[in-house]
């Protein structure tokens, strides 16, 4: 979906953005006259105003049948915090939340009086009997004042456990509720605002002199956008002009896309020109931080609307950018997908709960976005509604008044549609991540390397996440109930060696609690402590140690590849560089590609070995259903012999079929060892996989498709081919093409499908490698199409990023371009056409060139 001229600024550099930033750093620091000070203090009225508006809702809003649910949630919330407060025994300001030595109950104790403050805010005729009850507010104002005076105010007793809760979880309860009791505050307890900002400021500790440090590795991305909206409302508070204009100066360096040749404060965190998303350096995380960051942003918009503060019409077309490139591809059916959730696949509310922050946030920048936006905004909310299995349940939205919007947006005449084709492959090579998606399907694809983390791993979630990054897949089907097939469950029931499309060796590793006894590797001595680089580097979100990961991108059709790698903590580890009591597991190998088309994806594997005699297990596929559901296993052998049900054998093609969900999956054999069927029926606790889980049993049949190799065998190369939704007619089909592997070695691996006149390869080695009438020189993906028409297609990347030049030859008569990508150069070499492509700072983007 193309939108407007103005959302152009989404692909604007870094430095155009942040050049709007640098008037609001001159006025924070100058001084105003009469005039100034008069628009200053509307500008301060009106933020408040929107602030209150944005949590609390208005009185039109709440007025509306559609938003009593929420009002009436937040009122229940209300009276069982104030219950809760009834009942508190030594030690607590709320009953069964012990304070003094938890950091997550205290911020839970913030979190309750701001629920509470929030009962007595809201306006309309359906709102809370709390409304404006001053006895309740000053029952926050009192708990407020004991938190500080008791557990928060001496800061030599503070920041203990995660420093989120003491930089950004509650600043943001204790500033929304300062806005929320401003008056009350005012006149009972006038001094506590201005007393907590100061103690906020002392512990903005991974800032400089208590305020943002934009080069901190703390202050980046969505913890930046939680950070600075904090001290915007703290500003409007204290009606300190200064530190409101600072805040958003500060806020507008997330809006900038990332360069990584030339990041701006060393900082890698935020947007990138292929939509990606990363968090923690080296993260993909579009589904968690990347979404805290789109419903933070927004929230500002709405917050700073009608200020002098920021242009919000420029900012909403750089939003709008995030929402088309980053989040759409992200999200099927109403789901959002694995592969960039990172550390929260352990928890139990994620997949369909994620889309309602993201369609909120969507819902809210329809009121600012204008004409074929607006349209084509509110259009992609009514398609997540229309093709989710989940009700979106609005009461879950954080502002009341964005109930009612969507409501509006529902009874519209805008038309339901995806801000994408149903047909479309996208690259998010800056983070290591492949999208593939057909009516009918998606397929998305992790992968990781010496820029992008394997998996992330902290605070007791994702306690296995080992092989995550290593090529695993998730195929969702349409029409099914992901929550039936991936989620939570998914990774409680599947053991992390057997994850779809992962190559592991066959041992048993231990969980980092298992290891230390702690939630972390603890070693101040030698630098290993909660937050600290170290720790971050090795222990919770380590990278791979090979450059290899990337694909080429034509059209809707895509190609993938993957040098398999051990993470960088094993490989200090052998090197001496960390205690010796720090342990670390070394990797399988495999140099892996997944080649996209219509109806199939096809994956090669080669130089498949679990290193030091290990066996290792190269999983086809893992899918869960439920402990009755009447799955069916049907294939046939090679000799045409019908196979039925589990066990190993030399396979031609195999069916997984669900009947209870509709739902099939189909996988033909191409080359390699003989297959391996199984379908277990398993029982574990949800807290296996997170420790704050409840223990929960969940009970899953889980079907697997591997290849199984034992210790101390040679190196193996195998290939086969996913089919969604097959036909048994259509698996058997395949026996006559329209599929063949032309290569599968650990220096070129390609294929060709004659029925869409495509060969695509990767070439993982230098040298020059063959496949077909494609001549490669040294690593890169290419694809090539031949039309009806006689012209061909070709696209090239670099998926290591450090080439400077990569050079290919079209073998045949001599091809004239008709278009090419710049940086694209083309000429006549004896024997066929030559296209030299500069991929130097590309970042593994694909070039493309049509030929005649």
């Amino acid at each position: 979906m193309e939108f407007s001229r103005r959302s152009v600024l989404s692909v604007l550099p870094a430095a155009t953005l942040l050049a709007v930033a640098q008037p609001l750093r001159a006025a924070a620091t100058s001084r105003s006259g009469p005039a100034d000070s008069a628009r200053t203090a509307a500008d301060h009225a009106t933020l408040l105003g929107n602030t209150v508006a944005v949590f609390a809702g208005t009185a039109e809003a709440n007025a509306r049948p559609e938003v009593a649910p929420k009002l009436a949630s937040m009122d229940r919330t209300a009276r069982s915090r104030l219950a809760a407060m009834d009942g508190a025994g030594q030690g607590e300001l709320f009953k069964g939340v012990p304070l003094g030595t938890s950091d997550p109950n205290l911020s839970t104790s913030f979190q309750y009086l701001y629920e509470i403050a929030l009962a007595t805010r809201t306006p309309g005729p359906t709102a809370s009997d709390l409304r404006d009850d001053k006895a309740v507010q000053r029952r926050v104002v009192d708990g407020l004042a004991r938190l500080h005076a008791e557990y928060y105010g001496d800061q030599s007793k503070g920041y203990y456990g995660n420093w989120f809760h003491w930089e950004i979880g509650i600043s943001a309860y204790v500033s929304r509720t300062l806005v929320l009791l401003g008056d009350e505050l005012a006149a009972y307890r006038p001094d506590l605002a201005a007393v907590y900002v100061a103690s906020m400021d002392g512990y903005l500790r991974g800032g400089k002199d208590g305020d943002v440090d934009l080069d901190s590795r703390f202050h980046t991305g969505a913890n930046l956008a939680d950070i600075t909206t904090n001290r915007i409302l703290q500003g409007a508070v204290l009606a300190d002009d200064a530190r409101i204009r600072k805040a958003v100066a500060d806020q507008l360096t997330v809006f900038a896309r990332i360069d990584p040749y030339d990041l701006r404060h060393g900082v890698t965190d935020g947007f990138y020109a292929d939509g990606s998303f990363v968090q923690h350096a080296s993260v993909a995380y579009t589904g968690s931080y990347g979404k805290g960051l789109l419903t933070r942003i927004v929230q500002t918009v709405k917050i700073l609307d009608g200020t002098t503060y920021v242009p919000g019409e420029d900012l909403v077309g750089v939003v709008q950018g995030w929402v088309a490139d980053g989040f759409a591809p992200l999200i099927f059916e109403g789901w959002m997908m694995e592969i960039v959730k990172s550390r929260a696949v352990s928890r139990t509310g994620t997949g369909y709960a994620d889309v309602a922050a993201v369609v909120e946030a969507v819902v809210d920048l329809c009121g600012y976005a204008a004409g074929s936006d607006a349209q084509a905004l509110a259009g992609y909310v009514k398609h997540v509604r229309q093709t989710s299995r989940a009700s979106l349940d609005p009461v879950s939205f954080v502002s009341p008044v964005s109930i009612a919007r969507y409501t509006d947006i529902l009874n519209s005449q805008a038309p339901a549609k995806d801000l994408g084709p149903a047909a479309s492959h996208t690259a998010f090579n800056a983070m290591d991540r492949t999208v593939h998606r057909r009516p009918g399907y998606a397929f998305a694809l992790a992968r990781s390397s010496d820029r992008i983390s394997k998996y992330e791993y902290m605070s007791g979630e994702n306690l296995m996440p080992w092989f995550q990054g290593d090529g695993a897949h998730y195929l969702y089907l349409s029409g099914q109930d992901q929550r039936q097939a991936f989620g939570c469950d998914y990774f409680t029931a599947v053991p992390p060696y057997r994850l779809a499309g992962v190559t592991a060796p066959v041992e048993g590793r231990r969980t980092v609690p298992e290891l230390y006894g702690t939630l972390w590797y603890d070693n101040p001595e030698r630098g290993f402590t909660s937050s600290s680089e170290s720790q971050n580097t090795y222990v919770y979100f380590p990278c791979g140690t090979d450059p290899y990961s990337g694909g080429a991108r034509l059209g809707a059709y895509g190609a993938a590849g993957l040098v398999q790698s051990d993470d960088i903590g094993y490989a200090a580890q052998q090197a001496g560089e960390l205690p010796d009591d720090f342990v670390a597991y070394q990797n399988a190998r495999a140099t892996k590609s997944w080649f996209m088309f219509d109806d199939e994806i096809v994956v090669l594997a080669a130089g498949v070995s679990g290193q030091a005699d290990r066996a290792v297990t190269t999983t086809v596929d893992s899918r869960i259903a439920a402990p009755g559901a009447p799955v069916s296993l049907t294939g046939r052998l090679h000799d045409r012999t019908p196979w039925h049900g589990t066990g190993t054998a030399p396979l031609a093609w195999l069916r997984y079929a669900d009947a209870e969900q509709e739902t099939a999956v189909g996988y033909v054999f191409l080359s390699g060892p003989r297959p391996t069927v199984a379908l277990d029926t398993v029982t574990r606790s949800r807290r296996v996989i997170r420790l704050s889980n409840p223990d929960t049993a969940v009970t899953k049949q889980v079907f697997t498709l591997s290849y199984d190799q034992s210790g101390g065998s040679r190196p193996t190369a195998m290939a086969h081919v996913l089919v969604p939704n097959a036909s048994e007619q259509q698996l058997a089909s395949y026996a006559r093409g329209p599929l063949s592997v032309t290569a599968n070695t650990v220096r070129l691996q390609a294929v060709r499908h004659t029925g869409l006149g495509i060969v695509a390869a990767n070439a993982f080695a230098p040298g020059t490698h063959h496949a077909d009438r494609l001549a490669i020189d040294g690593p890169a993906s290419v694809l090539l199409r031949r039309a009806a028409d006689g012209t061909f297609s070709i696209s090239v990347s670099d998926p290591t990023t450090r080439r400077h030049t990569v050079s290919v030859t079209l073998h045949g008569r001599h091809l004239h371009p008709l278009s090419a990508d710049d940086g694209l150069h083309i000429r006549r070499v004896p024997g066929g056409t030559r296209l030299d492509v500069t991929t130097h700072h590309a970042y593994g983007r694909s070039f493309t060139a049509t030929l005649r």
